[in-house]
């Protein structure tokens, strides 16, 4: 993986074979982003989707192990337990122009990946919600206000 920085906007591009939420999680760890915003776009193979099941607060998961188009990503980077968790869901499409989407668990380059970060200036971490079955946003009181 190649960055470039400036000020809140991190640059990242992915070569293949590079893993996608371990890279993003590892450099968010190593470069101090604790709050940001993930966009993206690029090629992924072995990627594994969830689609979050409120009755068994489990996720239902499949792996698409042939290359897909990245065609739109979108999540959050905040802490849990300390450390930066990065959120993220996108829509892929295959070959013969479906479009897939949920949950992203883990996701090999293809051919290039190019993401962006944008560091937020708030401090919202999570903690796991019992009622939900995994961490949510916890937002401090001034910031509920805000709402």
């Amino acid at each position: 993986m190649k960055s470039q920085q400036n000020g809140a906007i991190h640059h990242l591009y992915f070569e293949m074979g590079d893993d996608v939420v371990a890279s993003l999680t590892q450099y968010c760890h190593d470069h101090g982003v604790r709050n940001a915003r993930i966009s993206g776009i690029g090629a992924l193979r072995e990627i594994e989707l969830g689609i979050y099941q409120p009755e068994t607060k489990s996720y239902h998961r499949k792996v698409f192990s042939e290359t897909h188009e990245l065609l739109a990503c979108q999540g959050n980077v905040t802490l849990k337990d300390g450390e930066p968790f990065p959120h993220i869901h996108i829509i892929i499409g295959d070959h013969d122009f479906n479009a897939l989407g949920g949950h992203l668990f883990q996701a090999e380059v293809a051919v290039v990946g190019e993401f962006i970060l944008e560091e937020l200036a708030s401090q919202v971490h999570r903690e796991m919600d019992p009622k939900v079955g995994f961490p949510t946003w916890c937002l401090t009181k001034g910031e509920q206000e805000g709402f």
